[in-house]
């Protein structure tokens, strides 16, 4: 009977002292196929070096197509979704999932696809939701969902998305999760599990790269009233059991909290725009109220004066709007933190 070797790890802000401190900790003698998404710059990456480093397996950037190592840590390169697929790893710079590239859901449901019972997917710290959807792929597809227990992560939010909609196999602080991972992997797994017809249509999106999946709308969502922050197109309403998610045709994903991210930064965007442009209206108005003064028009002196004074109670009422946005924003992060 096959055993478990196969670990997909994800993980945001905090992760790279986590993966370092988990692969450092790992026993030299477990050994896993393991494939990591760390959300990084879209430039330059040494994470594979480091992860060498920890002295658990040696780890490296996979080129697209290239058979996959037994015994490595396959690591996203920068800018790049990371997926596997019939024995090689595929790179590709598609569209971006919960505002990431490299993402963890299209990973996870590759290997939740190529692997299923064999799978053992694993949330780390991270912000906002990604990694909830593909860790609920891994568990349909038979796998084993773990994450690292919200309380002892860095940073929570991703473990605790992950533990409210997915019914997890295991929580752990980091400093207990290799001796989990060594009893995991080296268990016999069950039968082969049917992979869901959802799971395997949304895992060919990143395939794709650039071709749009219409089917989408029909097969695994319907439509919705949104529209997709990044390409402006129709968002797919996708109920995955408690867990309701967003694409676009395109490719572009969103669960709740990264689409909710997404809405909060082009509000603040677009009020940023309305403070620039208001302030530059005070000053237009105010030198054609001077030009005005000098050429002996009080009646049109009064009424750029007039405009210019309700251009700068605009502006006045934009700068406590931004205000209040970042008031309420480190309100909800200590509120997470304490959670």
């Amino acid at each position: 009977m096959d055993k478990r070797d196969i670990l997909a790890i994800g993980s945001s802000a905090g992760g790279i002292t986590a993966l370092r401190s988990l692969f450092a900790a790992m026993q030299r003698d477990v050994m896993a196929t393991v494939f990591v998404v760390q959300h990084i710059g879209a430039t330059h990456s040494v994470l594979p070096v480091l992860l060498s480093r920890a002295g658990w397996l040696p780890a490296f950037h996979p080129e697209d197509g290239e058979p996959v190592r037994e015994g490595w840590i396959h690591v996203a390169p920068p800018d790049h979704h990371l997926l596997v697929k019939d024995g090689c790893a595929l790179v590709r710079r598609g569209a971006r999932e919960n505002r990431c590239r490299p993402a963890i859901d299209p990973l996870f449901r590759s290997v939740a696809v190529a692997y299923g019972v064999r799978a053992v997917g694993l949330i780390l710290t991270g912000t906002l939701d990604d990694g909830t959807a593909g860790l609920r792929a891994v568990k349909r597809c038979g796998g084993l969902a773990m994450v690292q227990d919200p309380d002892d992560a860095e940073w929570p939010d991703m473990p605790r998305n992950a533990m409210r909609h997915v019914s997890v196999d295991a929580s752990a602080p980091l400093s207990d999760l290799p001796a989990l991972l060594a009893r995991r992997l080296a268990e016999p797994c069950g039968p082969p599990v049917p992979v869901p017809d959802d799971i395997a249509m949304e895992a060919r999106v990143p395939e794709n790269e650039f071709d749009a999946l219409p089917e989408l709308t029909t097969s695994v969502g319907k439509p919705s009233t949104l529209s997709c922050p990044d390409c402006g197109g129709n968002l797919v309403e996708i109920e995955d059991g408690p867990l309701l998610r967003f694409r676009c045709k395109v490719g572009h994903a969103y669960g709740p909290a990264a689409l909710a991210e997404s809405h909060r930064e082009s509000i603040e965007q677009a009020i940023w725009v309305a403070l620039r442009t208001h302030q530059d209206r005070a000053i237009m108005f105010r030198r054609l109220a001077g030009r005005a003064r000098e050429h002996g028009h009080p009646t049109v002196e009064a009424n750029w004066t007039r405009s210019a004074q309700e251009a700068e109670r605009t502006v006045a009422m934009l700068k406590e709007v931004l205000s209040k946005q970042g008031q309420e924003l480190a309100g909800s992060l200590a509120e997470e933190g304490e959670d």
